[in-house]
């Protein structure tokens, strides 16, 4: 009898390490990345002619640091992300010199960018909009879209770490921008720093003028601690935020 047990023991030994090896060889759910299974949410198709003209806008124009607490509508969002970075012109011929490791949106956008390379990613933050639920989404100029990052309402923690600025918690949503340097590095190298920057003062006087013509004040800001922010909206690890502009409507004076 003894030797029977001492027998079953090498036995039941190697049954355990047959289960642990296929344990360990099922696959264990890993955190996903942004934009996996990502909710995708189709905007309204913009509008192409309003009421203001360009000089009034621009007479009009002022960064604007205090707004009504008022939600700003799915239509308003759309129309503020197709000014900042719509496309005008599709096109399916790529660039020259273009990093294939990035996805070509297919067309001409509404700012100019150096080379036709669109370095900027938009992030869109909502707090308080008719039509989108809080959280963050990211900008798709190809098919002008939204696709959902996360839920939930990350106002504060990009307040804190903007530095406390009251015009991040009083908008009723946010814009993010984020700069791919390597998308236009890959054609001018060293220059791609200045070009990235310069781009995203176009995409911000497009965010002004066009909310001119919507009643929705914004101020462009770039004082915040970079490394928090892009751990707020967990960026990609070639994406690094440049400027903040939050919306909301204008008070009546």
């Amino acid at each position: 009898m003894r030797k029977m047990c001492l027998l079953s023991v090498p036995i039941f030994l190697a049954g355990v390490a047959l289960v642990l090896s296929g344990l360990a060889q099922e696959k264990i759910p890993e955190k996903t990345g942004q934009g996996s299974e990502s909710e995708i949410i189709q905007l309204p198709n913009p509008r192409y002619e309003s009421e203001t003209s360009v000089e009034k806008a621009l007479n009009m124009r002022r960064s604007i640091r205090t707004y009504a607490e008022e939600p700003l509508s799915i239509s308003d969002i759309s129309q503020i992300l197709w000014a900042a970075q719509g496309i005008t012109k599709k096109t399916e011929k790529l660039p020259t010199k273009w990093n294939t490791k990035y996805e070509w949106q297919g067309g001409y956008r509404t700012a100019p960018s150096a080379g036709a390379l669109y370095p900027i990613e938009l992030y869109l933050i909502v707090g308080n909009a008719k039509g989108l639920s809080k959280g963050v989404y990211k900008y798709i100029p190809k098919n002008h879209s939204l696709k959902k990052v996360f839920d939930g309402d990350k106002r504060t923690e990009i307040y804190d770490a903007a530095l406390q600025q009251s015009s991040i918690k009083e908008g009723a949503a946010l814009i993010v921008m984020a700069g791919v340097y390597e998308r236009t590095s890959f054609k001018y190298g060293e220059r791609a720093e200045r070009y990235v920057h310069i781009e995203v003062g176009h995409i911000g006087e497009n965010i002004y003028l066009q909310g001119i013509t919507l009643g929705i004040g914004t101020v462009m800001m770039g004082a915040f601690k970079d490394e928090e922010l892009k751990k707020v909206l967990d960026l990609p690890e070639d994406e690094y935020p440049l400027a903040i502009m939050p919306l909301g409507k204008m008070r009546k004076e």
